[in-house]
């Protein structure tokens, strides 16, 4: 700046606008409408109307058009105008470029971390193949993953325990695969093929559950662990997301297609991006970017820069540790603690965020600061949910141009006043302020209701996701201590420095984001991560426990992996087999290793008392999803088609808690629990006290906890009584002898025919407690059925029932 543009802005505009302006728009008192104006970057960013000022342009600086008072929904400062001269000096400043020596003080962010020496770390290196030692290829071992398992015992002096029997191991293969038990008639059948050929019979009904459209939603509900997938944004307004089903959807019809699993993410994180060969694909494309905009929102934030900045870390730790388990979040305000990422690596993928918009769709309503748009798709939903019709969006319109004419005239009250008030020298009126809020939001949420409906009424297929911004960032500020008002540096977009010798990096083009140029780098094969964090992944939901015990966290603070090789094997094999999650399932099913019984050795179990070598096959409690929907196969009430949309998108726009409350959401319903609603801080009672992931985090490995409340559910809820009923009722009808019925239980409960110790104390259970039921009653046939439903819930909450073995 020349010595006359100081002098000018320093005698004239700064102490303005420290009298005029500090009170509501600093970051040392308030910061109203978004808009900051102690720095000069926050005038050129502007706050929730647009920008405050744009150097040399008068008409378009809304500044400018604030403190003239030209326009009726701008008036600043709001209970005095600024004398004339005031203006006049803003003017001139404008018009000369607004000059403005408050330029930060130039901080450069530095770095101590030797990034070829974090090379050396081996989540770092590439996975490579390795044959298993000759010692392992023993007779026990039918598969490379069985001798690197073997392998690993031998050093330990441990012996793998016996196969399980056919009946656990089919319960097993349901609930691993698709998530529910095996029916009497498929038991039954396939103990007869068992008896024919085992292995034909296995191999069989492991390609059969992988076919089957219930896979997708065993193991999409994995990856909904993964992504946080919810339908409402948390945090202090807890809004809801009525558009969130459709990512759900796409990620279950994805695991049932066997999408490879590069293509997957590539979709998530750049779907938009990517060319489409018809409007099918590239909405299936838009729909799949919802994995970016499922995450927490802090609505109520008024800096628009600084909710920008939060959304980006938000996407880069879900990304990150989804992607390649590792937490590069925590680089946002210094150096990575534990892993070779250095802040300014940080950034530069922030970088890539930052040149992108997220489309989340919340109404701009009551305290509601961050509001949001859809993605509008090219495909017309079938059975669209919220179509009013030409006649109701009539209606509509003329409430929004009624509501709309009530607003104008308060606030237009209100100014008349404030002005009467100023001229009298007395305080300003604030009787009207909540009507003109409460009109406020009346006008938004209606806007937001013919936001979706097009000319007719007709609903409009739209969908949360993200697009690159019109002009999108190819370079951003390192911040230090992750403070917004302390820049450092600017950087490049970029990707982590400890893996740049993946192939290929590409450059990013100037007119993109470069978040489809992350999704290759991040699935190349070169990286050494992507491939051994999904393998790991899958092992540990079919073992009950990850090679990496850390399965979000490959870095220095995470665990190392028991089985090295064995990873690296499993990575390559994903990849050479086109990434495709089905293959490597069959091929970890069909090991010996997971066809291993759970039973107890206590030499075993003194050299290594948690499974880490697998010797056993862990006992696993059934997932809070899987119980339920177990409870409702055994009941025959299960309803196994999938609903169009969810609960919230009937709902709509809402704020939970304060509109809408957790017991109109969680109505009853017998469909799968993976289409429940997920709302944020009111989860189904079902899933939440059995340990449902928390949608507000990345969750690779759920807790099993085993507190009371859960048995006291299974004893007293409404829900597993009712259930107990229809599971009387069903065996009643197809057995007739009380040891058909005994036996036909059994084999819905637990996938096997009691034992005769198991007949004769159900026997004995019958024979004390129907008389007794029967004098409390009065009636027989009443205390028949209750008998049985009793008997029914003791199946349903006893252990043999909630553990997979």
């Amino acid at each position: 700046l020349t010595q006359e543009e100081t002098e000018f802005f320093e005698s004239k505009i700064r102490p303005a606008l420290v009298e005029y302006c500090y009170q509501c728009h600093s970051a040392d008192e308030k910061i109203k409408g978004g808009l900051r104006v102690d720095n000069l970057e926050s005038l050129l960013i502007g706050g929730d109307s647009g920008h405050a000022i744009v150097p040399g342009n008068l008409r378009d600086s809304l500044f400018y058009t604030a403190i003239t008072w030209a326009d009726d929904d701008y008036e600043m400062p709001p209970k005095r105008k600024m004398p004339s001269h005031i203006i006049e000096d803003f003017k001139k400043w404008i018009e000369m470029g607004a000059p403005d020596p408050r330029v930060p003080e130039e901080r450069i962010v530095t770095t101590e971390i030797n990034i070829e020496q974090g090379k050396e770390f081996w989540a770092f290196q590439k996975p490579k193949a390795t044959e298993p030692a000759a010692m392992s290829n023993s007779s026990w071992a039918v598969s490379d993953v069985d001798r690197f398992i073997a392998e690993k015992l031998g050093e330990h002096g441990l012996d793998p325990a016996p196969d399980a029997d056919p009946a656990t191991l089919l319960r097993r293969l349901y609930f691993d695969i698709v998530g529910l038990p095996p029916s009497p008639e498929e038991v039954n059948a396939y103990a007869k093929a068992w008896k024919e050929d085992p292995e034909a019979a296995y191999s069989a009904k492991v390609d059969e559950l992988l076919a089957s459209p219930q896979f997708g939603e065993r193991w999409g509900r994995h990856w909904l662990d993964v992504a946080r997938y919810a339908e409402s944004t948390g945090k202090e307004v807890n809004m809801t997301y009525p558009n969130a089903w459709r990512y759900r959807d796409y990620v279950i019809d994805s695991f049932n297609a066997d999408k490879p699993y590069d293509e997957f993410v590539t979709e998530q994180i750049a779907g938009d991006l990517m060319k489409a060969k018809n409007e099918e694909d590239w909405q299936e494309n838009l729909v799949a970017t919802g994995f970016l905009a499922l995450g927490t929102k802090g609505l109520n934030e008024r800096d628009p820069r600084q909710f920008a900045l939060d959304l980006a870390d938000e996407q880069i730790d879900a990304t990150s540790q989804a992607v390649l388990g590792l937490t590069i979040a925590c680089a946002r305000c210094h150096d990575h603690k534990a892993d070779p990422i250095p802040t300014t690596d940080y950034y530069s993928m922030a970088a890539i965020f930052q040149g992108t918009k997220t489309y989340f769709g919340t109404v701009n309503a009551g305290v509601v600061q961050r509001a949001s748009k859809l993605l509008e798709l090219p495909i017309p939903d079938e059975n669209p949910q919220s179509s009013v019709g030409p006649e109701i969006l009539a209606r509509l319109k003329d409430r929004l141009a009624s509501t709309q004419a009530d607003l104008d005239e308060t606030q237009a009250e209100n100014r008349r006043a404030a002005i009467a008030a100023r001229t009298n020298g007395t305080p300003p009126p604030t009787n009207n302020i909540n009507a003109i809020l409460r009109l406020r939001t009346q006008v938004a949420v209606i806007e937001s209701q013919l936001g979706t409906l097009d000319e007719d009424g007709n609903s409009k297929t739209l969908a949360m996701g993200v697009q690159d911004q019109a002009r999108p960032t190819t370079s951003t500020r390192v911040l230090v201590r992750g403070e917004i008002d302390k820049p450092g540096q600017t950087v490049p977009r970029g990707f982590l420095q400890v893996l740049n010798d993946v192939e290929p990096e590409a450059k990013m083009p100037a007119d993109s984001s470069g978040r489809l140029e992350l999704a290759q780098w991040m699935t190349s094969k070169d990286n050494p991560l992507t491939a051994r964090v999904m393998a790991n992944r899958i092992w540990g939901h079919l073992f009950g426990k990850a090679l990496v015990s850390t399965p979000n966290n490959f870095g220095a603070s995470g665990k190392k992996p028991s089985h090295p090789e064995l990873l690296d094997h499993l990575a390559l094999e994903f990849m050479a087999n086109g990434w495709s999650v089905k293959s490597l399932i069959r091929e970890l099913v069909h090991s010996r290793t997971y066809r291993m019984s759970s039973k107890f050795d206590s030499y075993n179990y003194g050299v290594d008392p948690d499974n880490d070598y697998f010797w056993r096959m862990s006992a696993r409690r059934l997932e809070a999803e899987v119980l339920r929907d177990a409870i409702l196969a055994s009941s025959g009430r299960l309803d196994t088609e999938r609903p169009h949309g969810s609960k919230i998108s009937e709902i709509g726009d809402t704020v939970i808690g304060r509109r809408t409350q957790p017991e109109q959401i969680n109505e009853p319903t017998n469909h799968r629990s993976v289409y429940l609603p997920i709302v944020r801080d009111a989860l189904p009672e079902a899933l939440d006290l059995f340990d449902v992931a928390d949608p507000s985090i990345v969750t690779g490995s759920r807790d099993a906890t085993n507190i009371p409340t859960q048995a006291l559910y299974l004893m007293n809820n409404d829900f597993v009584i009712q259930q107990a009923e229809w599971m009387a009722r069903r065996i009643i009808e197809e057995a007739e002898s009380d040891r058909d019925r005994f036996t036909l239980a059994f084999l819905i409960a637990y996938g096997r025919p009691p034992t005769k110790a198991e007949i004769d104390a159900s026997t004995n259970f019958f024979r004390e407690f129907r008389p007794e039921a029967e004098r409390r009653s009065g009636r027989r046939d009443n205390a028949a059925f209750l008998a049985f439903s009793t008997f029914c819930q003791s199946l349903l909450a006893s252990a043999e029932f909630r553990y997979i073995n």
